[in-house]
């Protein structure tokens, strides 16, 4: 019934003149879908048809055409599930044009009609998410180089799906080699998202675009059952009060892994508080190492860096034809001059000497941390869309965590961030590239088990 029962003129209309930049920007997700299905404006069919399509794009276009069709309410749920999708930018744009034909229908003539569209034209620009026209085409000024080149750079970015959960099977025939992963949640996962800088105390710009990635970021560790904490715009005091108690939390006890998420602009090897004073990526390391985080011992601890590690961009080199040429250096590594086997007798014996054989950890073990960029170089970042890092590790822990532990999970980021190149046709950033990288001190395969509690 309520498919024959169609949106109202005015709703319609707005949906029709507003369907580019909706194709644009909007993020059709799986939140998005379920706020809709659950004010009954799309059935469990048409979600499905809906979440199927493989690109954001097609999603997008397929929401637009049922949404017409779906009843007098369904303009209003529609701008619900934006604001509750932190797409409020794209609610006020219909709700602005929605306000334009009601006073351009009560009021004749032009100038009512040009009052409201400029009274849209400002509400639309003060969103929580920047127009993205505006950004490319009237760039802050820079003083400062860090992430420079994140721009409006690409057309695309991997569709958003709900993470897909590991099986029973898969479970039992990988849990051995694997990090346990059976607490509920999973572990703590902190994200420091600092997107605006302080202008009396520092030069740097705000990093438009880093709202999206720290909004992924939540969700996606939300949907892995993590207990998720976001701290925006701090100081590098403030970074190191927050970093201090996340470390201390009692959590971590029972917790079977920790993920950390800093957000920032960077140098290599430190990123920027928003008062413009760098904190040290080791001095974060050194403070989830064995001895001043022992609740974490022996298990394994994620960290994601969105930063410059310098001020290069990579403009790319053209590719030879022909397979790549490699050569292997042909020697072996060995230890230094010392007898290994040697050197673990002599441990034994001391221990057992001693009267007590306890089992040592080196000072720092079990930890993965994934760059956006390699060192040196300008991280890539879509004023709209978020950064071309956590765009492509968000896509890939969505639909291989079931299945792939996580160091070849970064491998096929590296894959997706190879094959990215800017787009910014006339300006010296356009075909620009990254390349992400990643370190590994893991002892086993970290599996995250997706949505899977073994019963103990």
């Amino acid at each position: 019934m309520l498919g024959e029962c169609g949106m109202k003129a005015r709703d319609r209309q707005a949906l029709k003149k507003n369907s580019v930049q909706l194709l644009k920007d909007m993020v059709v997700d799986e939140l998005l879908i379920q706020i809709l299905q659950a004010d009954d404006v799309l059935t469990e069919g048409m979600a499905e048809t809906i979440l199927n399509e493989p690109i954001s794009f097609k999603r997008s276009s397929r929401l637009l055409l049922i949404l017409p069709k779906r009843g007098p309410r369904a303009f209003s749920s529609f701008c619900t599930a934006l604001r509750g999708t932190e797409q409020q930018h794209l609610c006020k744009l219909l709700m602005s044009f929605r306000d334009q034909e009601s006073s351009s229908t009560e009021i004749e003539g032009d100038i009512s009609f040009k009052q409201d569209s400029t009274s849209a034209k400002k509400r639309f620009c003060d969103s929580t998410l920047p127009l993205p026209t505006q950004e490319c085409a009237v760039p802050a000024k820079r003083t400062h180089t860090q992430e420079s080149m994140e721009m409006c750079l690409d057309v695309d970015s991997p569709g958003t799906t709900a993470v897909q959960p590991c099986t029973p099977e898969f479970y039992l025939s990988h849990c051995a080699q694997a990090y346990p992963m059976c607490s509920s949640p999973r572990g703590l996962a902190l994200v420091v998202s600092n997107v605006r800088f302080e202008p009396k105390l520092s030069e740097l710009d705000t990093r438009r675009g880093g709202e999206v990635d720290e909004e992924v970021l939540r969700r996606l560790f939300f949907e892995l059952d993590f207990t998720v904490s976001v701290h925006k715009d701090l100081t590098v005091q403030a970074m190191r009060g927050c970093i201090e108690q996340f470390v201390q939390r009692p959590e971590h006890a029972v917790s079977d892994c920790c993920a950390v998420c800093l957000l920032s602009h960077g140098v290599e090897g430190s990123i920027y508080g928003i008062d413009g004073q760098l904190l040290e990526l080791d001095w974060v390391f050194e403070s989830f190492d064995n001895a001043h985080c022992p609740m974490l011992q022996n298990k394994p601890k994620m960290f994601f860096i969105q930063a410059c590690r310098g001020e290069e961009m990579d403009g790319g080199v053209d590719q030879l034809d022909g397979d790549d040429q490699t050569q292997t250096s042909g020697c072996e590594q060995r230890d230094a001059g010392r007898d290994e086997k040697s050197e673990i007798q002599r441990a034994v014996r001391e221990e057992n000497e001693s009267g007590r054989l306890r089992v040592k950890l080196p000072q720092r073990s079990d930890m993965i941390c994934g760059f956006a960029t390699l060192k040196g170089t300008a991280a890539m970042r879509n004023t709209k869309k978020g950064s071309w890092f956590i765009q492509e590790l968000n896509a890939a822990v969505r639909q291989r965590a079931r299945d792939t532990h996580l160091s070849d999970i970064l491998v096929q980021v590296n894959g997706q961030i190879k094959e990215r190149e800017g787009y910014a046709p006339g300006s010296a950033h356009h075909r620009c590239k990254e390349m992400s990288e990643f370190t590994s001190s893991l002892c086993k395969d970290l599996y995250l088990f997706p949505k899977y509690c073994p019963s103990n």
